[in-house]
């Protein structure tokens, strides 16, 4: 408008907006600002199409190099893999040396390369690939022979499932007397992951990371897939890639390490990544050199961010730099405006202020329930409760336990979920607190009735608040004569504590809620027992145990209602 920046600050103070220089403003305000200096606004949308992926001619695609994840059980032996294949390419110095300054592995063999990921575990692979972040080629599944599959065996197995990239299983620790590859084999069929040599079409290899047994053929076979997988990539082209890891450096500020998917980094290339944006100041490899430049399939460090972004933020090379901060910026808006829409979710502690407010009209209920018949009482008796200043509806009932999509249909709708002798797990329990979404548990219809009349009143009393100490999954059960059945359990989070209240999961239905009466390892009597170890517990009259049942430990928390 050829107009000072003080003069409209000054226009916009006096409107009662407090803003600075660098502060973008929404549509309503800059129109109506403009108006006082005779002008007219005219909303043109930001553009966002530098997101969107170009198709690129056959003839432009060259062959990149496997990005490869190792995944699999604790202690199974992922880290001895990785090193074992460290040193033995460093000490064929034909191979050529790798480090690990940022988070990857680049091994350079005779038949081509082959970039391993140095994840931190499977939550960070599920972030990744949450934000639409494909980075993984192949997953390489460790299984120990002498041990065969566990918990975070399945978990790495699903993930790679949902994920749909390739899956090799190396069955690590074959040198141990007592390893079994045929129960381990027999184990992972039942996952759907079959040999090739049974008709399957997943490949098996045997190594020791210990002794450096099959550590060549590993590499070999990864390449054999990458070549199946005809991975290319166009690198005469503006760079994408994806963040594995990004921290704030004491002397460098803040710095990302990248992995390029498409076209060639070079320095001082202007980019946007998630919230962020820059201008490549400098490039440094995985030895810890500086480069000019960095093509597909490579991770490299750099330096030049505005702040830190995600693991997982989308990283993509604009050929304007000004317009790399108008993009950061409106990511930024869109961003504060979600986390603000996230903060106004409603809870039953604070539903009496949000009817006076006006906040609320209508309230939506979801239920979940052990059986059909639950659910038709309480929606009768909470649709019953409506008054004229609000009325309640049940968006969604079923029977089972409290699962992800529950939680994001509540965060969607704006709504509460009653949990009727049912429960969640550990992991939708932190998606609720994610999203900001209340969960309530009960086990009588007339207290979820009281309480939500009490809620629309604003006399809800304090509470006795439940708080899970822990979950254990029965793995096999005993029985002993004159004390009953006794299951021997593998804790999986948390802490079994004995004397406190326990509940008895399957399928996530509630089957008995009571006390934990004895809790033995080996033959010692314990109070408490921490994940990752195994247990004897006891349930007061109670024998009805199978395996894969889960038993969670619990205590109450008497919680001031908040209104």
């Amino acid at each position: 408008m050829g107009i000072k920046v003080g003069n409209v600050i000054k226009k916009l103070l006096d409107m009662g907006v407090v803003t600075t220089i660098n502060q973008p403003l929404d549509i309503d305000t800059a129109s109506l600002i403009a108006s006082e200096f005779s002008y007219a606004v005219e909303n043109i949308p930001i553009d966002e199409d530098i997101l969107e992926k170009e198709e690129d001619a056959p003839e432009e695609l060259v062959h990149r190099p496997p990005v490869v994840t190792v995944m699999g059980h604790v202690d199974h032996g992922k880290t001895s893999l990785l090193d074992a294949i460290r040193e033995t390419n460093v000490m064929g110095k034909e191979a050529g040396g790798i480090t690990q300054h940022i988070g990857a592995y680049h091994v350079s063999l005779p038949k081509g390369d082959i970039v391993f990921l140095d994840t931190p575990g499977h939550e960070a692979f599920t972030a990744m690939r949450a934000r639409g972040a494909q980075v993984t080629d192949i997953v390489v599944l460790v299984v120990a022979a002498d041990d065969g599959v566990m918990s975070q065996t399945v978990e790495a197995i699903n993930h790679a499932k949902a994920a749909g990239v390739t899956l090799m299983v190396a069955i690590n620790k074959i040198d141990k007397p007592n390893a079994d590859i045929e129960k381990v084999k027999r184990n992972l069929m039942e996952y759907g992951l079959v040999p090739e040599e049974l008709g399957g079409d997943t490949v098996f290899v045997e190594v020791s990371a210990k002794k450096k047994q099959g550590i060549n053929d590993i590499l070999e076979l990864i390449l054999l897939q990458a070549e199946l997988l005809e991975l290319k990539a166009n690198p005469n082209k503006a760079a994408k890639g994806v963040v594995i890891e990004a921290k704030l450096d004491k002397g460098r500020g803040p710095v990302a390490t990248v992995l390029i998917k498409e076209g060639t980094l070079k320095v001082g290339d202007p980019f946007v990544v998630g919230v962020k944006f820059g201008k490549i100041r400098a490039l440094i490899n995985e030895n810890g050199e500086k480069v000019t430049q960095v093509g597909p399939a490579m991770p490299i460090e750099i330096i030049g961010l505005s702040g830190v972004p995600e693991a997982g933020d989308s990283f993509i090379v604009v050929d304007d730099e000004k317009k790399t901060r108008q993009v950061a910026l409106f990511r930024q808006q869109k961003k504060r405006e979600s986390e603000l829409v996230k903060t106004s979710k409603i809870a039953l502690e604070n539903l009496y202020d949000k009817i006076q407010e006006g906040y609320v009209k209508e309230l939506n209920i979801i239920v979940k329930a052990d059986v059909q018949g639950s659910i038709e009482a309480l929606l009768k008796a909470l649709n019953e409760l409506s008054t004229d200043s609000i009325k309640l509806h049940g968006i969604h009932a079923s029977v089972g336990g409290i699962v992800e999509s529950d939680v994001m249909l509540a965060s969607a709708s704006n709504a509460i979920i009653i949990g009727f002798n049912v429960k969640s797990d550990t992991k939708v329990q932190q998606i609720a607190e994610q999203e900001k979404v209340s969960i309530r548990f009960y086990s009588i219809i007339y207290d979820v009735v009281s309480d939500m009349k009490k809620a629309m009143e604003g006399l809800l009393e304090p509470t006795l608040e439940e708080k899970t100490l822990g979950r254990a999954e029965v793995r096999s059960t005993f029985t002993i004569s004159r004390t009953g059945t006794i299951a021997g359990s593998f804790v999986l989070n948390g802490k079994i504590v004995k004397g406190e209240h326990a509940r008895l999961l399957r399928d996530n239905v509630v089957i008995h809620d009571g006390k934990i009466y004895s809790l033995k390892r080996f033959k010692d009597d314990v109070k408490e027992v921490e994940s990752g170890y195994e247990c004897g517990i006891g349930i007061e009259n109670f024998n009805d145990l199978k395996v894969d049942d889960i038993i969670e430990s619990y205590t109450y928390e008497k919680v001031l209602a908040t209104l």
